[in-house]
């Protein structure tokens, strides 16, 4: 069987298994969105009195936000009898009337039941739409496409993966990582479902229970919201898993649980990963129980996220800007500027060279004037010299809408973007590549920009992006820099 043909049977079984069993179609509404509630360790011990609670705290989400479908992200039965435990939380889904899906966590199968028998219980119960999936590493893997607005056509994916629990040797760590087969199966599947999109990729999220070795790398980012009371207990092997994510471009969330005191997120590399908030009275942790919500945009890479609790919203979050709620609530919005009448593309400039340059200021005192002029967008092709020269970028930026920005630049040397006179990224210093950001408040229409760059010794890089709401994060595009006319 060649490659091609195997694509098309994947795309076909995974297809049919999710959506045949029960009839249930997953599609995104008239308004072209898809809510998610995200319920991770409920540790439902069917012999405890604190089911009921739990009870409550997950069906005051429903009857709140209402969602499209509902993910338990692993340790969900976690005592005996777990057929008994399955039975119960089924049935509160099949009263919400509510699909529903299931990751298993580590702790799951260390009941009366492998993780073979708890798909052989929930498979038949009402709502669920998961299914065992192919024979590869772990029970539970699969993906569940989400029908378009309009037509029953794939517009987004939900990919569903086993975390395992313990390696093979305790010399590996103490947690199991995420197996070849499964990456090598989720590769393939991306690739049937672009290869059905006309080559490009639909946008999707993977669930899953144990988190990544990557979520170390958010923590105190700017682009991170959300509490963070204890340390990522992932895997100390990297599968390499994040790394096929960024490759096939489809995955834009990662959505876990297992680190009961965690509920932050953050961007890193393009991809948001996230924890849910800890949903079962009986788990540990101190965090007030209940649910991470996740709303898609249908056609886009674009989803914004919030934790639900009984006494309300937590830590909104929009991707994929990385920006908060909280941000647009509290900062002030720069009016646009009424007084360009007459504007042409492009950015003015002026280009310095002389000295050893160390930062900004001594562009001015040490540089010599060279040349002005007018250029397409932030670059180097005015400077006439590969070291010691400086440049300096004016004109305006059209922003679309009203939102808070995030701009970015990534300098070798160093660099100072400011907006309406105001400093936004301060990336100055001799130094090597190296990323700053900042944010503003800006509503729509001109608004002045200024790019300073310095080139010290070797190594020339300059990149200006930005990213709201709206905007996934990209390098300024022309279209949207202009300058006075003369």
């Amino acid at each position: 069987m060649n490659r091609n043909s195997f694509l098309i049977i994947v795309f076909l079984l995974t297809t049919y298994f999710t959506y045949g069993q029960k009839n249930i179609t997953l599609q995104f509404n008239k308004e072209g969105q898809f809510k998610i509630a995200q319920f991770t360790d409920v540790h439902w011990d069917n012999k405890s009195p604190n089911c009921i609670k739990t009870t409550e705290v997950i069906n005051s989400v429903l009857q709140v936000e209402k969602p499209d479908l509902v993910v338990l992200t692993g340790d969900i039965v976690t005592a005996p009898p777990a057929k008994d435990g399955w039975r119960a939380l089924g049935k509160i889904f099949e009263k919400a009337k509510t699909p529903w899906a299931v990751v298993l966590g580590n702790h799951d199968a260390e009941t009366d039941l492998t993780r073979q028998e708890i798909f052989d219980v929930i498979i038949s119960l009402p709502f669920f739409v998961g299914i065992k999936g192919p024979k590869i590493s772990g029970v539970g893997n699969y993906v569940l496409p989400i029908m378009g607005s309009k037509q029953r056509q794939s517009a987004a994916l939900l990919y569903c993966l086993d975390s395992h629990n313990k390696p093979s040797a305790h010399k590996y760590g103490h947690y199991d990582w995420i197996h070849f087969d499964q990456i090598d199966w989720y590769r393939k599947t991306s690739e049937a479902f672009s290869k059905k999109n006309n080559n490009q990729p639909l946008p999707a999220l993977a669930f899953f229970h144990i988190p990544l070795l990557e979520y170390n790398n958010i923590v105190g980012k700017g682009t991170t919201v959300g509490i963070k009371k204890e340390g990522v207990a992932a895997s100390e092997i990297n599968s390499g898993l994040f790394g096929s994510f960024i490759e096939k471009a489809d995955v834009m969330g990662v959505f876990v649980g297992h680190d009961h005191n965690n509920d932050y997120i953050g961007i890193e590399h393009d991809i948001a990963l996230a924890f849910g908030r800890t949903s079962g009275i009986d788990a540990y942790g101190v965090l007030e129980r209940g649910s991470r919500i996740i709303n898609l945009f249908e056609g886009k890479f674009q989803f914004d996220t919030w934790i639900r609790t009984k006494k309300g919203i937590e830590f909104a979050y929009y991707f994929p800007s990385g920006l908060s709620a909280n941000d647009e609530d509290t900062m002030t919005y720069m009016p646009a500027r009424s007084d360009v009448k007459n504007k042409t593309s492009g950015l003015s400039f002026t280009y310095y060279e002389g000295g050893r340059l160390k930062k900004i200021e001594d562009i001015f005192t040490k540089g010599k004037l060279i040349k002005e002029g007018v250029v397409n967008n932030f670059s180097f092709m005015p400077a006439e010299s590969k070291d010691s020269f400086a440049l300096v970028f004016k004109g305006f930026i059209e922003i679309p809408e009203r939102a808070v920005y995030r701009f970015y630049t990534y300098s070798d040397d160093g660099s100072k973007l400011s907006i309406d006179g105001k400093v936004v990224v301060d990336n100055d210093g001799s130094h090597s590549a190296q990323r700053k950001e900042g944010k503003i408040a800006l509503e729509p229409g001109l608004h002045e920009i200024e790019l300073v760059y310095f080139e010290d010794y070797m190594g020339e890089i300059l990149e200006v992006g930005w990213s709201s709401r709206f905007i996934r994060e990209e390098v300024i595009p022309d279209k949207v820099l202009f300058t006075r006319k003369n």
